[in-house]
């Protein structure tokens, strides 16, 4: 019994499959250490970056009450040196 040339190359194709297959498993493990596998780190950038998040909305929120405080005094001066009598009316 012999093979047809499909099933020569589906067997093939099934090998070069396979070898990449352990190859790529090969080279994620090729000189690896147990810390390259560790979450921590990345979960510790995660949160430094909502720290920082947190950090910078609070910046934002403290430069804005200033703004609102500051625009505030200059309008109630200004409104105060525009409703100020001038020498005509006293």
């Amino acid at each position: 019994m012999t093979n047809s040339l499909s099933e020569w190359v589906a067997f093939l194709s099934l090998g070069v499959g396979f070898w990449a297959a352990c190859a790529a498993l090969l080279y994620l493990l090729h000189d690896a250490s147990l810390a390259d596998f560790d979450p921590r780190p990345a979960l510790r950038r995660a949160h430094q970056g909502l720290v920082h998040a947190g950090h910078d909305l609070n910046r934002v929120i403290a430069h804005a009450e200033r703004l609102a405080r500051r625009s505030a005094l200059s309008a109630a001066a200004l409104l105060l040196l525009l409703s100020a009598p001038t020498g005509g009316t006293r």
